[in-house]
């Protein structure tokens, strides 16, 4: 019996999805949960690797360690070759990949019975954006990460296209769909023509009318969010004693990006922040920046920003919670909405960029099905819904849209023999 799984590795959460006679199911992968944060803790008190919601608990719990979250997001980046130290021994990102997706893997084998060696992989429309090189670089790093895991055959699929699979199974008639995957990392857009009748079909390439992505998703928004609330209070734009200069602008911006955190508890970093900090008119700002990164604080900041972007989704005013900065901040939804104003911008352009490739008139567009994280955002789906006015907003399973998907796909590709 060959055992196959789809896999939607994503950059703020990762599952796993069968498909057997009774049709597509996400598997339980930790405690019950069919979706878990795509992180890792490395532990210097018993040297352990844990992963997903134990990663997360690990950290805020704060044993001493190292934690590592987005780290899709260093494919095909100049990162991945550099790799990352953990205290004493450098790490590949290809071997931090391959633990993570052999935890995935395990996991599935626990409710299979038997370890899956056949698997179809969610893939962004472009990993990188506009360096077609990078692009493929970065899938062959997955699949080699994927191979010394354990799959001994992998498969690819477009993540919007994996939507599409699981969306199709709600419909009753053909129509023409807009998939919009906005996740932690990238969004995506696919048109495709779906029906019951066409979902029988084994080959669905001629259903696929365009399709296109952009490097844009959930953590950019937190990044462009603490920028613009929260990093001013650290000492961006703050003034340094010489006239007419400022504190470097780049360990915000670092501070900020989720797998960038890390190199800032770097000594050589440390010392120059301190130089930074005598050099500083506004040194109660930069006393901030090095508390953070002396206690290794940056994580749980960018986490308590992370959750406020999320509250902001119900609210329209809500308390940034966090002891690591000793200020008190409020963030508006409109301070948000600002904040993220260019990248909704250019995921308004994409959606029209895909309807113009699909060759589509105006209307054309029935129904736009949203996934992923992001999609919960009321500017996120306004954006959405300006691009295909006359389309009908259908919510998916933002976790495990692409996941059962991928199970489709994974069921038609290699089945069960």
């Amino acid at each position: 019996m060959t055992f196959a799984c789809g896999i939607d590795f994503g950059t703020s959460n990762s599952s796993v999805g069968v498909c057997d006679a009774d049709g597509p199911r996400l598997l339980p992968v930790q405690d019950g949960a069919t979706s878990i944060p795509t992180a890792l803790f490395f532990s210097f008190d018993d040297h352990s690797t844990t992963f997903g919601d134990e990663a997360l608990g690990r950290y805020f719990a704060r044993e001493p360690g190292r934690y590592l979250r987005a780290i899709k997001s260093v494919l095909g980046t100049r990162l991945f070759e550099e790799g990352t130290r953990v205290r004493h021994k450098r790490h590949s990102f290809g071997d931090i990949i391959a633990a993570f997706l052999r935890f995935l893997r395990s996991a599935a084998g626990e409710t299979l019975g038997e370890l899956p060696t056949h698997v179809v992989i969610g893939r962004p429309a472009f990993f990188v954006d506009d360096d077609p090189a990078a692009d493929a670089a970065a899938q062959h790093q997955l699949e080699a990460a994927a191979r010394t895991a354990g799959f001994s055959n992998i498969a690819f699929q477009f993540e919007p296209i994996a939507a599409a699979l699981d969306y199709e199974r709600s419909v009753a008639a053909e129509e023409i769909a807009l998939v919009a995957d906005i996740g932690g990392g990238t969004s995506d857009f696919s048109v495709v023509r779906v029906s019951p009748e066409r979902a029988r079909s084994s080959d669905r390439r001629k259903d696929i009318l365009g399709f296109t992505g952009v490097h844009i998703g959930g953590t950019d928004f937190d990044r462009q969010l603490a920028l613009a609330r929260v990093m001013p209070a650290l000492g961006l734009g703050s003034r340094l004693k010489r006239k007419g200069l400022h504190a470097p602008a780049w360990y915000f911006h670092d501070l900020a990006t989720w797998h960038r955190i890390n190199f800032l508890y770097a000594p050589k970093v440390l010392a120059e922040v301190r130089g930074v900090l005598r050099d500083s008119a506004e040194p109660e700002k930069i006393e901030r920046l090095s508390r953070v990164l002396q206690q290794h604080k940056g994580h749980e900041l960018l986490a308590a920003v992370e959750a406020a972007k999320i509250e902001l989704s119900g609210s329209d005013l809500v308390a940034l919670h966090s002891g690591v900065v000793a200020v008190d901040l409020e963030v508006r939804r409109a301070e948000l909405e600002a904040a993220v104003a260019d990248s909704l911008q250019r995921l308004h352009s994409r959606i029209e960029d895909v309807q113009r490739m699909a060759g589509l008139a105006p209307g054309a567009v029935s129904a736009v099905f949203l996934t992923g994280g992001a999609t919960r955002m009321p500017c996120v789906r306004e954006c959405i819904a300006s691009a295909v006015p006359d389309a009908k907003l259908i919510v998916g399973d933002a976790f495990g849209s692409v996941a059962t998907g991928l199970a489709l796909d994974a069921g038609k590709r290699f089945g069960e023999r």
